[in-house]
């Protein structure tokens, strides 16, 4: 949805509003205050002046100039350490396993336990999707009836992870010697070892590295395991290294039963990860972290039910999407940009609601809440890539443009729903498009089981790579093709 045109007046008074109200103390305080202290001096002349300088004691000038220095430096001492973003990298999977819809949609008619029911809603479900033909499955789930088990699982996270990670290497030139944290991230498959103990054992990391697997969470993961990571960073000597994998292992939760709402799963995740790599250095690094802010809201019932793992009347086990779903996002969404708008917004965006709130409560409830703008905090955004209904919603709430959610839709389209990894392809999308530029801001914003949304603020310190390399580029063979 695209915002309607403003009225000619409003093209030039807002941005006169913003530019009073953001530059308040540049524009107003200062210069009143200036004009007081000059009128002030004028009026004692230069003698009175001298004289009530002399008459100042030693100790005063100490405490005016020493208290204030110390203040800011212990201030700055208190100070977290900042997380940079070093480089990122996302798994293309294997031509091998690319699954068009009409194959899928073949495969489909082909399973024993698929009535014809089932058969049509999932073929809705699959061309209201926004799937394109280039998403991926794992060779598994390429039989009839689909080859789920314990070792294909595996096979499936190993060739996804280790395929990004040996980018990820490869684009830094780091040692797996360096790395001090490894965070990863899968809600279904959570294999003995974890996932940790499957990359230490691959590279040989050292023996003392700091390890956290986190499961359960849903597609909202990734940014979770970016806050784990941050907050263990300050407990490494300054310079450190953290490895953050996030990935969804497709083969555990493929669902072939009757039960429509667990069908949904199977039509919308496809096969991906993405590995990062963070430090406490900002050298050669290329973005900043400068915010976290999650938003959970299991307390209530309709919200823990609405992305549920169970087993239907036949024992086959799903999971099961609830058909609030969608609103359930959208209320999430609100109370997490409430959060995260008192963190970034400009004053002038908060004064417009805080008025709006005010007159909505005063006069009357029909009054509209205004709602932020928040491409006056952000340049770029990627929105989790959970369905087109998902992507349709947050549009709506914040009023973006097609521009903005471009990277959302087209990274759906061509990946597919890649869970907690998403994010990562959708702002490979920007950079292929070499859209970012020095001081932009990244708004990534994941939704999950429970019901969870977290949002994440990234600073971009040096623009889109000016390079053309394919490693841990997933657009490499197809961002000429977009959009669509």
């Amino acid at each position: 949805m695209v915002s309607s045109p403003l009225h000619p007046r409003k093209h030039v008074l807002k941005p006169l509003y913003q530019l009073l109200v953001n530059n308040f103390l540049a524009v107003v305080v200062v210069p009143v205050t200036v004009a007081g202290v000059l009128g002030k001096a004028a009026q004692l002349g230069p003698d009175e002046l001298l004289t009530r300088l002399h008459g100042l004691r030693q100790v005063h000038i100490f405490l005016a100039v020493f208290l204030p220095l110390a203040l800011v430096a212990l201030s700055v001492m208190r100070r977290p350490r900042s997380v940079y973003l070093v480089d990122y990298a996302c798994c293309r999977p294997n031509p091998n396993c690319r699954v068009s819809i009409a194959s899928f949609t073949e495969h489909a008619r082909h399973i024993p336990n698929l009535d014809g029911g089932g058969f049509r809603f999932l073929t809705r479900m699959l061309h209201h999707s926004g799937l394109g033909d280039q998403t991926y499955l794992h060779p598994s789930l390429h039989h009839i009836p689909p080859c789920c088990s314990l070792d294909e699982s595996r096979d499936e996270a190993e060739q996804v992870i280790f395929a990004a990670i040996d980018d990820l290497l490869a684009k830094t030139g780091i040692s797996p010697g360096a790395i001090d944290i490894i965070v990863t991230n899968c809600t279904a498959f959570n294999p003995t070892p974890s996932f940790t103990d499957m990359i230490i054992n691959k590279y040989k990391l050292r023996s003392d590295i700091r390890d956290t697997h986190i499961s359960g969470m849903g597609c909202s993961a990734g940014v979770i395991s970016l806050e784990v990571a941050r907050n263990l960073l300050q407990t490494v000597p300054r310079g450190g290294h953290a490895l953050v994998v996030s990935t969804e292992t497709t083969n555990l939760i493929n669902y072939t039963g009757k039960n429509r709402a667990m069908l949904l799963p199977a039509v919308l995740f496809r096969m991906g990860a993405a590995a990062v790599l963070l430090s406490t250095s900002r050298s050669k690094a290329r973005f900043r972290l400068t915010h976290v802010v999650r938003t959970l809201t299991a307390a209530q019932d309709r919200a823990y039910r609405c992305a549920y793992l169970e087993e239907d009347e036949e024992g086959q086990t799903g999971i099961n999407l609830s058909k609030d779903l969608v609103a359930i996002a959208g209320d999430t969404l609100k109370a997490n940009i409430v959060a995260i708008g008192s963190l970034v917004l400009p004053p002038s965006e908060k004064l417009l609601f805080a008025l709006s709130f005010l007159a909505r409560k005063v006069l009357s409830r029909k009054i509209k809440l205004y709602v932020p703008n928040f491409r006056t905090a952000f340049q770029h955004f990627c929105i989790h890539s959970g369905g087109r209904a998902v992507i349709d919603a947050v549009q709506t709430s914040l009023c973006l443009s097609d521009v903005d959610v471009e990277p959302s839709r087209m990274t759906l389209h061509r990946f597919g729903n890649t869970s907690s990894s998403s994010l990562w392809y959708e702002l490979a999308y920007i950079e292929a498009k070499r859209r970012t530029r020095k001081g932009d801001r990244v708004w990534m914003v994941g939704f999950g089981s429970g019901f969870k949304c977290n949002s994440a603020v990234w600073e971009c310190i040096i623009g889109s790579p000016g390079n053309t390399t394919t490693i841990g580029a997933p657009w490499a063979d197809s961002i000429h093709r977009y959009p669509v």
